[in-house]
């Protein structure tokens, strides 16, 4: 059964969103995300930060594995 909309829409952030929620300026995640440290998606012209992501880069730093 796929994935309701709602439930998507969820699991996707707009980078502003996810920036904020890591509490890293704009800057400081744009350098995250060309550096590959933050995962992201593209669809069309919009950057997308999945929830995965999120977690696993807060993973990656409670286990010291980013500077």
């Amino acid at each position: 059964m796929p994935d309701s909309a709602d439930t998507v829409a969820a699991r996707l952030h707009s980078v502003d969103t996810a920036l904020e929620r890591l509490c890293v300026s704009r800057a400081k995640g744009y350098e995250l995300i060309s550096s590959g440290m933050l995962r992201s998606v593209k669809i069309g012209r919009r950057r997308l930060i999945p929830e995965s992501a999120i977690v696993q880069f807060i993973s990656a730093l409670e286990a010291g594995d980013v500077a």
